[in-house]
């Protein structure tokens, strides 16, 4: 379930919000306080979305925001305020906001917000580039310039490996516990997959990265000097 995190200190107009949003099946987490946010939200295991107020009563929103960039989330950020000057708006947007809403706001046009920029979110996530070279998750397909790669579901999985931890060694044993749904995996089966995606990339052209051995450890994907 997509989980929102609402700080909004006003109790009527964040119950209001808090129900409307439920009411589209999302899951809210309301606190009222910048105290209560900074205790409350996981950098960890974040939200889908932050609805964040700006007036609160022990600091304000941007505060909040700045803190949640500093812990290096790329989660989206909506303000909902009053403010309605140019230099609050700006400073929102300097902040890392994804987007900002004035008060009063129609419940129609947060929701359709709150939609974009889940979308726009999901978007991000299914590409993970690494020194030019794109994987495509959702297609599963490898992008080198106008160039796509096609992958089988065992080779989209050993580069969606590499790609979340590049230039980090990844050991045949984290790639077997990754290949595995109910089969058994071998080591070789882990090197022959690998040979299959070098010549993939040596085939279509690829000089941006490169998969190394590490003799004795396992596999790294580096940049390809």
């Amino acid at each position: 379930m997509t989980t929102i995190f609402l700080l909004e200190d006003d109790p009527i107009l964040g119950k209001a919000i808090q129900l409307q949003l439920e009411l589209q099946s999302y899951r809210v987490e309301w606190v009222q306080s910048l105290t209560e946010a900074k205790n409350r939200a996981s950098v960890t295991s974040p939200p889908d979305l932050f609805l964040l107020d700006v007036n609160l009563p022990d600091g304000n929103g941007y505060d909040f925001c700045q803190w949640l960039r500093g812990e290096k989330l790329n989660t989206p950020v909506i303000f909902l305020t009053a403010r309605t000057d140019e230099e609050s708006v700006v400073r929102g947007f300097e902040e890392g906001a994804n987007d900002y809403i004035r008060k009063p706001f129609n419940q129609k046009e947060l929701a359709l917000r709150i939609r974009n920029q889940l979308s726009d979110m999901k978007a991000t996530l299914d590409l993970v580039r690494f020194n030019g070279v794109t994987l495509i998750k959702n297609q599963q397909v490898l992008k080198h310039g106008e160039a796509l790669i096609s992958l089988n579901r065992r080779e989209f999985e050993i580069l969606t490996t590499f790609f979340e931890h590049p230039e980090t060694i990844v050991t045949r044993e984290q790639l077997i516990e990754r290949l595995a749904s109910g089969e058994e995996i071998f080591d070789r089966t882990v090197d022959s997959h690998i040979s299959h995606i070098r010549s993939k990339l040596s085939k279509n052209g690829v000089k941006g990265v490169k998969i190394n051995s590490v003799y004795g450890q396992g596999y790294r994907l580096e940049k390809a000097v």
